[in-house]
């Protein structure tokens, strides 16, 4: 069986650095925001071209945390409307909602699953405050359009990167510079994982960046001296130790990706299968770092339980889309009634075929040549 994500085999090449790690970390007897976190912080803020990186105990956090910020900074303020895209993760839309903002609901593009900007300025009221950018499967959203509407309407822009590690270094830099902020999430299975749960917020913006580092560690800079109503969401010391053994490999990790990535784009043939639309820019696919590889099809259980019978294992991103989750089928959420045409066809059609930097390129061959045979 090609197992669709096998992290274990990710991971064995860092084993002895990891066990050095762990040693390190005992010796130094600190095990909550030390050498290993500041080091990671300091390390990953220069990888994402940022003056600021503050870690977090996960992404759901890093995005709670930014609209908490900016409502400490009086940027926003409860109740205001934050645009999202209707085709995410439902952390996304969640975040929104712990933060006692409200999640407006835009419709992507078919081609790319990400946010159309197009539709993104007809939502727009006199409420709305910021735009949450998700850059869903690991490629980006369309940022110079996205970055010209928030200017002309005065709108923060908070990006999830949680699929997106490597990718969103490469923007422009009237968007890098912007004081805009990112979240990332380090879950075991992204392109930058560790062993357990982690996540960090990336940002130019000194006066976000400083609320924030109060804020995850319960409102307090000065210890016992708590300036903000905060929480307890840090990286984890030893998280971090494994994270700065696996940085360094991250770009050459991206790159076996789109390596792989390549050869389905362009050796998939099969008139029942619709491939991803990827912006190219110049020889390679500088905006996606394929976190995942996603196909759509009209028949996707029988395309599944086909490539399962074949020994491929596969996954749906995502089954269900938020607005017609039980959690928000009460009159009460008000998302009842609510129906997003192109968003509910992609989560009727998705499905995700392996792609991890440890599937050989024999692996790939053969996941094509069942494919075709589809």
């Amino acid at each position: 069986m090609i197992r669709f994500l096998d992290l274990k085999k990710i991971n064995e090449p860092y084993e002895i650095a990891f066990q050095e790690k762990l040693k390190v970390v005992l010796a130094n007897g600190w095990y909550v925001l030390g050498n290993e976190v500041k080091e990671f912080e300091t390390s990953f803020a220069k990888y994402c071209g940022t003056q600021y990186c503050i870690g977090t105990g996960n992404g759901f956090d890093a995005l709670v945390l930014i609209f908490k910020g900016y409502i400490q900074l009086g940027k926003l303020q409860k109740g205001d409307e934050i645009i999202v895209p209707a085709n995410t993760y439902i952390a996304s839309i969640l975040a929104i909602l712990e933060a006692d903002l409200i999640p407006i609901l835009v419709e992507p593009k078919l081609e790319t699953y990400n946010i159309n900007p197009n539709l993104i300025v007809e939502k727009i009221t006199s409420k709305t405050k910021g735009i949450l950018v998700v850059h869903l499967y690991g490629q980006l959203a369309e940022m110079d359009a996205i970055y010209e509407i928030a200017q002309a309407n005065d709108l923060l822009i908070i990006e999830d990167a949680a699929q997106a590690h490597g990718a969103i270094k490469n923007q422009e830099s009237k968007i890098k510079n912007q004081k805009s902020s990112v979240a990332y999430s380090f879950y075991p299975s992204k392109n930058l994982g560790c062993l357990g749960d982690g996540g960090a917020v990336t940002t130019n913006d000194v006066e976000l960046a400083q609320v924030i580092q109060s804020l995850r560690n319960y409102g307090s800079e000065t210890k016992y001296y708590n300036d903000y109503i905060g929480v307890n969401s840090r990286l984890d010391e030893l998280q971090a130790a494994f994270l700065n053994v696996k940085l360094p490999f991250l770009d050459a990790d991206n790159e076996q990706r789109r390596t792989i990535a390549k050869r389905y784009l362009s050796e998939i043939k099969n008139d029942k299968i619709i491939l991803p639309t990827v912006s190219l820019r110049g020889t390679k696919q500088s905006n996606h770092v394929f976190h995942l590889f996603v196909i759509r099809t009209q028949n996707r259980i029988d395309l599944q339980d086909y490539l399962h019978q074949n020994g491929i294992q596969t996954v749906i991103h995502y089954p269900v889309p938020p607005h017609q989750q039980k959690a928000f089928s009460t009159k009460a959420s008000g998302w009842h009634n609510l129906t997003f045409p192109i968003t509910e066809r992609i989560h009727n059609e998705v499905l995700s075929l392996p792609i991890s930097p440890v599937l050989t390129m024999d692996e790939v061959a053969f996941i094509i040549e069942v494919l075709n045979r589809y």
